[in-house]
């Protein structure tokens, strides 16, 4: 059927459109209250020379369309078809982080508490989301050390013989051995950590310190002295501690640069009046998405068509209002008008939100956009309903409100310069992004980066290369021979090579590295992860970046790997320690192909063993000085006989070919 004729088959109800290329691909996905008005306006935006709509109606052959029942249904859909499918038309949210929640698996035996960024309907207790995400890290490893809580992924439905590591360093209770502790003190503590999360602040020290009493007068010393660094930790993570709450000072605020057809967005998230933690977007490389996109409501003839494009003015603060003022109003600001380049704020941050927040558990009481968009009554509502509060979307244009929005544009502006002018950020600002990026506790001062090189399992080696304070080290380099794997295995290999360096750094009592890399996937991830656990290491952060993709896993979160930008410094650091490891790997595997070809040459003649090749080769520094050597040269080192049939060798094979050590590496 052709495509005019179809359209003309499209209900008129509300529902969800997708254009098809020739190859079947979805390329571009819409919704309408009115399926067969918006697809056939098509037709006419592209007569009229609209420069997205005439590129995506040159390229679509075929339509779908999915009725729902109402306008909030098809918002909901539209999300999550553009999700699924990413149509190369529509506006994609590369960046899905989402902040992470404390989970207590509250239906085992023995809880645990884990960092994730999935909400799952299994029993557990989730707590947060945390802002910024590296918070949740810390007060994980705060339970740990004051509630003795573990995090391991030990079997805790049975008993085992013997107790790991956490247990004697007192990070752990001890529910793997029978007799560590009973199930009251357990069930007792793991209430304390949910006292502890959920901020009741005042029931949990009450309770500790009666406990700490009891303990003191039933002479458990032990016990209470550690109540009562309990009720120090308590004491001190209160002011520190900022859960995402239902207040109303919790707030989302954007702000967006574009220029050149390429734009930048800044979210902040806002938590109890404070700034917490931002976000970067960054939109490049595809102009078409940057155009003025098709409203929905303007086909309908609604007055989103009569309202300039607006942008606001970063450089320019607002007055600031009275109290009887509060009411937020739409004012209009100077359009935007760049030659070849017809942005849309308005239609960018209608998709932008509902990609953001429509599969959000958790949403602030008000979001603050610079712009009005067409769906932010609908979205407004649906927010609503989804979280079982009042939530806002604003577009603030006066007072307090206008000037964090006016901020924010100030740092979306900072974010365009040091991203698309190619500005090179300070390498402690990088620093701080890989820290954020894989969750590391401290800044990473020193990484040890490892590889392995073989052809075909034969002469596998292994390079260590080190980075350090914004520089490689070269003086810390090391090589590794592998000698207790044969044939190729490039787990054993990694894991012979990484218990070898810090088990010696175990025995010398040295710093171990701030970040432990290994070039590699989950394979090489988890066999040097083995390797560590072996020596009873098993805090040390770790991770590995798989080629190719250039995705980084990071040890205990390898179901939600990082994936960098490919204009990320961050990720341009990673990849520069990982090239570097890998360029002095094949070296020293190149240098041990040329030893074992040049010395082989000299094993083929009778009488030349292992050692009297040595010494020749040290005597004589090459096999070319071997070569040109005289019988009464090679007497110095060997025998006269052996010293002859060397001579006779290369007597005969030098008429062949010009033998030098390249032609012998070559060989």
């Amino acid at each position: 059927m052709d495509l005019h004729q179809k359209i003309r088959t499209i209900p008129t109800q509300p529902g969800c459109y997708l254009y098809k290329n020739a190859e079947g691909e979805v390329i571009y996905v819409g919704k309408a209250k009115n399926l067969r008005a918006r697809v056939r306006s098509y037709f006419l935006e592209a007569s009229q020379a609209n420069a997205k709509t005439g590129s995506l109606m040159r390229e679509a052959v075929d339509v779908e369309y999915i009725t729902v029942a109402n306008e909030h249904e098809a918002l909901a859909l539209e999300n999550n078809l553009i999700k699924q499918k990413k149509p190369r038309f529509n506006i994609l949210l590369r960046d899905d982080k989402t902040y992470p929640y404390i989970k207590l698996t509250m239906n085992d035996r023995y809880p645990k508490v884990f960092v994730t960024r999935r909400l799952r309907k299994d029993g557990s207790a989730y707590f947060g989301p945390y802002f910024p995400g590296n918070l949740a890290y810390r007060l994980v490893d705060l339970i740990h050390r004051s509630f003795l809580i573990p995090s391991c992924k030990v079997d805790l439905s049975r008993y085992h013989p013997r107790a790991c590591l956490q247990y004697y360093i007192k990070r752990c209770l001890g529910p793997c051995v029978e007799g560590l502790t009973t199930p009251e003190i357990y069930k007792e503590t793991v209430r304390d950590v949910q006292l502890f999360l959920e901020g009741r602040t005042t029931e949990l020290e009450h309770s500790l310190t009666r406990r700490m009493e009891e303990a003191a007068e039933a002479e458990q010393f032990e016990l209470a002295g550690r109540l009562r660094d309990q009720i120090v930790t308590v004491h001190q993570m209160h002011d520190k501690q900022r859960i995402a709450t239902t207040d109303n000072e919790d707030a989302d605020v954007f702000g967006y640069h574009y220029e050149n057809e390429m734009l930048a967005v800044n979210l902040f998230h806002m938590r109890h009046g404070k700034i917490v933690d931002r976000r970067d977007f960054f939109w490049e490389d595809m102009p078409e998405l940057l155009l003025e996109a098709l409203s929905e409501h303007a086909t309908e003839k609604e007055d989103v068509e009569a309202s300039p494009r607006l942008e606001p003015n970063p450089t320019v603060t607002a007055p600031e209002i009275g109290e009887d003022d509060k009411d937020i109003e739409i004012v209009q600001h100077t359009a935007v008008t760049e030659p070849g380049a017809r942005f849309s704020p308005s239609a960018f941050f209608s998709a932008l939100l509902k990609q953001l927040y429509l599969d959000q558990s958790y949403v602030p009481r008000s979001v603050l956009v610079p712009v009005e968009f067409p769906d932010r009554a609908v979205l407004t509502e649906m927010l609503s309903e989804r979280t079982g509060k009042r939530v806002e979307i604003l577009v603030p244009q006066r007072g307090e409100k206008r000037s964090l929005v006016d901020l924010v544009c100030q740092n979306a502006k900072q974010s365009y310069d040091q991203r698309f002018r190619v500005l090179q950020p300070a390498m402690k600002a990088i620093q701080e992004a890989l820290q954020d990026a894989l969750t590391l506790e401290e800044l990473p001062r020193r990484i040890e980066c490892f590889d392995i090189s073989h052809i075909q399992g034969a002469e596998t080696v292994a390079s260590m290369v080190v980075w350090e304070d914004g520089a490689m080290k070269k003086s810390a380099y090391r090589k590794f021979q592998v000698k207790t794997v044969s044939g190729v295995d490039d787990f054993a290999s990694m894991r012979e090579v990484i218990q070898r360096r810090y088990k010696r750094l175990q025995e010398d009592k040295k710093p171990f590295p701030s970040l432990i890399l290994i070039d590699g996937g989950l394979g090489q991830l988890h066999a040097a992860y083995a390797a560590l656990e072996e020596i009873g290491v098993t805090l040390q952060p770790l991770a590995s970046i798989a080629k190719r993709e250039e995705i980084i896993y990071v040890y205990g979160q390898e179901d939600e790997p990082v994936v960098l930008d490919r204009r990320s410094p961050v990720l341009h650091l990673v990849q520069k320690i990982r090239d570097e490891s890998h360029r002095f790997a094949v070296t020293y595997h190149r240098k041990r192909r040329q030893m074992r070809d040049r010395d082989s040459e000299l094993l083929e003649i009778p009488g030349v063993g292992p050692r009297t090749r040595q010494r020749l080769i040290e005597h004589f520094g090459s096999i070319r000085g071997i070569r040109q050597a005289g019988p009464d040269a090679l007497t110095a080192v060997v025998n006269s006989a052996t010293a002859a049939r060397i001579r006779k060798h290369f007597d005969e094979v030098a008429p062949d070919a010009s033998h030098d050590d390249t032609l012998s590496v070559l060989r």
